[in-house]
Parts: structure tokens; sequence; C-alpha cells
């Protein structure tokens, strides 16, 4: 509730230790991000002030897919032949898991921390995604 004002004036006043108030520009871009519905974590009047909504839904399997590669070449994480195919099959399929645009970048980062852990070279193989997919989606 702080921003609200600021927001809409563009503007804002800040008290310095003299006493003395100044008036400050206050133009900035705000995004928020959430999994939840919107009208359940704010009311009407908050949501007003967020003109623009814009949802984002899962990737395609071809995108998760197409993750994999992009972030696996990014990190430095080889992807051993089917490796791929059997996260997908073994642990979406299998189990009704929908696909996140994060999960190709967590789990091969899992991978890489486990690799760095052990001195082996990154890779991506069925073992290593078994472990990955345990670690991440384990409930403690």
């Amino acid at each position: 509730n702080r921003w609200i004002v600021p927001l809409e004036a563009g503007y804002d006043f800040y008290s310095l230790s003299s006493g003395r108030r100044i008036q400050m520009p206050f133009q900035q871009v705000i995004a928020f991000s959430t999994n939840l519905e919107p009208r359940d974590l704010v009311d009407e009047a908050f949501l007003r002030r967020i003109p623009y909504k814009i949802p984002v839904g899962d990737p395609s399997e071809g995108q998760f897919r197409e993750l994999f590669e992009t972030v696996g070449a990014e990190l430095g994480v080889r992807l051993a032949p089917g490796a791929v195919d059997h996260v997908v099959s073994w642990h979406y399929r299998r189990e009704n898991k929908p696909f996140r645009f994060c999960h190709p970048r967590d789990l091969l980062l899992q991978v890489l921390s486990e690799a760095r852990f052990r001195g082996v070279e990154p890779e991506l193989s069925e073992a290593t995604a078994d472990r990955a997919v345990d670690s991440y989606f384990s409930v403690i």
C-alpha cells in the first residue's frame, strides 16, 4: 500500500535527517509473478492498479525438450542419448506431471552440482536424471 500513491503520481516525498522533505521521481515498472489466482491474494482495488496481466502457461513437450538442449549447452552439461526421452516418459508422462519452464534448468543444475561434488564431467543420463528428479521433487 505504501507504493500506491507514488506509483500513480510518478513521484514520492522523502524526509531527510535534517527534517527537510524532498520530492523524487518515482517511475517504476513493477512485475508481479505468481502461480496462484491473483483474486485470492489481493482485493479488486489492488488488481485495478495492475492494468496488464499476462498469463504464462506451461511449455509444450517440444519446448520442454528444447529447454534441456539450450540450458544444457549453457551450463556445459552433456545430454546422453535418450536421457531427455527418459525424463519425459518416466518422470512426466508416467506420473502425469505437467511440464514447467523452470524444470529443465533446475534439474540440470542438480546434475551439475552432483558432478562438481563427485569431480566428474556433468552429464544428464538416465541415472543422473533419476537422482536429480528424486532430489528436486522430494518432500522433506
